[in-house]
């Protein structure tokens, strides 16, 4: 059963991919470039399967895992926002964001193991 979801789950990843590349969806950011607008819809389709897996992880460690690649993909978004517009506040944001997403899942990694904040 394990290896047939595994199997169904790299089906899913290869259409999604391919649907991506051969059949691009309109982008409602028309000024970004085509290798951009595909970057951009990567990421999307990345964000939902991990939002997937936060919010159906058979564990709290697999959750905490896909929440940190959720807080990369952030900042993904914000390189490829960042790029095309010449506005240096995206990249800050993204920076900020990275600190934060750091230091939440260092507390969250602490709290599953069951040690204080202090310790």
């Amino acid at each position: 059963m394990r290896r047939l979801r595994w199997f169904l789950g790299l089906i899913a990843l290869g259409v999604s991919f391919a649907l991506v590349f051969f059949y691009p969806l309109p982008s409602l950011l028309s000024w970004q470039s085509d290798f951009l607008k595909h970057a951009f819809f990567i990421l999307i389709i990345s964000a939902s399967f991990s939002l997937w897996r936060i919010l159906r992880g058979p564990t709290a460690a697999d959750r905490a895992v896909a929440l940190d690649i959720l807080g990369i993909l952030i900042i993904g978004f914000c390189a490829i926002l960042g790029i095309p517009t010449g506005r240096d506040w995206y990249i800050d944001i993204g920076i900020a964001w990275a600190l934060q997403s750091f230091i939440s899942i260092l507390t969250l990694g602490k709290y599953l193991e069951g040690r204080r904040f202090d310790e």
